[in-house]
């Protein structure tokens, strides 16, 4: 009987042992994903790095400049060499380079053709065309989705400013843009948040979710805007 006593006692030590052992990790576990969450929340809201400039093959670039001068632009044949040139340490004779390779202006009569006016821009293409910029290239993303353009914008608080002086506040933006059951573009606000935190709309002027073309269509910008459009 008392032998029986001895081990049911033990058997008690053991499992308030465990039971300690197990809230003891408990406790460990949650500190470590509060800390990780506060270091993604840090990380990505309050301080974000700099973007990753998007940069081109020698195949899209080409692609891609064949695209602008369907449009009337002049191709920067020395965006390609400034790029390598970025990524050498090296940018000497980007501006020689550039001005070398512009085509002459040669004569020739006006046509207006169907093809003309179709060019289609990828999101890549798009990004890369922003990170040509040296202002931007850094501090603006574009995503293309179903129905949705959005935009990532990195802008540095001044280091006058009174709160967060010399910080990256990030604005990430939404606008809904697709034709409706008439042909008609549709163009409006899905939302904008700063630091992660979605702003009121009516901080927006209560601008979520109006199509700007059916709201202010009837003349100006957008019934330009609307009548020029045929697909989108």
């Amino acid at each position: 009987m008392g032998a029986l006593l001895c081990n049911r006692v033990a058997a008690q030590r053991f499992q308030r042992g465990l039971s300690g052992l197990k809230v003891l990790l408990i406790i460990l576990i949650t500190i470590l994903l509060t800390m990780g969450i506060t270091i993604f929340i840090i990380r990505t809201y309050v301080f974000p790095s700099e973007l990753t400039p998007v940069v081109l093959n020698a195949k899209e670039e080409s692609k891609l400049d064949k695209k602008l001068s369907q449009l009337g632009w002049q191709a920067d044949t020395g965006s390609t060499s400034k790029t390598s040139s970025n990524r050498q340490g090296s940018e000497e004779n980007s501006a020689k380079e550039r001005v070398s390779e512009i085509d002459e202006l040669t004569p020739e009569p006006y046509r207006e053709l169907d093809g003309d006016r179709q060019v289609t821009f990828s999101e890549k293409e798009v990004n890369a065309m922003i990170g040509n910029n040296p202002d931007f290239a850094r501090r603006v993303a574009i995503d293309f989705s179903d129905e949705l353009a959005s935009a990532k914008i990195l802008v540095p608080i001044p280091e006058d400013f009174p709160i967060m002086p010399g910080q990256i506040l990030r604005v990430n933006a939404g606008i809904d843009i697709h034709l409706d059951d008439t042909r008609r573009p549709v163009v409006a606000l899905v939302g904008v948040s700063l630091m992660g935190v979605p702003i009121p709309n009516a901080w927006l002027g209560n601008m979520k979710n109006v199509n700007l073309v059916g709201e202010f269509g009837d003349s100006g910008f957008w019934n330009s805007f609307a009548d020029g459009v045929e697909d989108l």
